[in-house]
């Protein structure tokens, strides 16, 4: 009898990833012309990153500059979720945009739910903040993983360990 197959649904992205393109859209704001000696930043937490700028043309050019940069070092804009600017103290204007890592029970549910209905002879339980999914067929599994390509979820999708 064939051994089990199975992989890992996870929601990751590389950190050192988005330090550097953080790092280059800064290096860039400080030499653009338009936002040179503005005052615009850049600022990574934890959990979030915070953008400042003069004023909202400015904050939305600075969010393109690192959009712009994190798609050049194929991290994706899914990660960033965005909140409403705010008006900050001195005529600045600023915005948080949280950090989103891993699946989210809900979204696990979903997962295991959409699985669970449309391949049955796979096996899928979630374990943290990641789906185990496995099958006898390997087949099953490549099936399992387009599906879930095609569904467009609010995170970015990897599938990892697979054995």
């Amino acid at each position: 009898m064939a051994a089990e197959a199975s992989f890992d649904v996870v929601s990751e992205f590389d950190h050192q990833e988005l330090v550097n393109a953080i790092d280059q859209a800064l290096r860039e704001i400080h030499t653009r012309y338009d936002l040179k000696d503005s005052g615009a930043t850049i600022e990574l937490e934890k959990t979030e990153i915070e953008f400042k700028a003069p004023s909202t043309m400015a904050l939305t050019a600075v969010r393109d500059i690192l959009q712009s940069k994190m798609v050049a070092r194929k991290l994706s804009l899914k990660i960033l979720k965005f909140e409403e600017p705010d008006d900050a103290a001195g005529g600045t204007v600023r915005q948080t945009a949280t950090l989103q890592q891993g699946l989210n029970q809900d979204l696990a549910k979903q997962i295991t739910k959409l699985l669970r209905d449309n391949f049955p002879k796979v096996k899928s339980q979630i374990q943290g903040d990641a789906v185990r999914v496995s099958s006898k067929s390997k087949d099953d599994l490549q099936g399992v993983q387009a599906a879930l390509r095609e569904k467009d979820y609010p995170v970015p999708l990897q599938f990892v360990n697979y054995r």
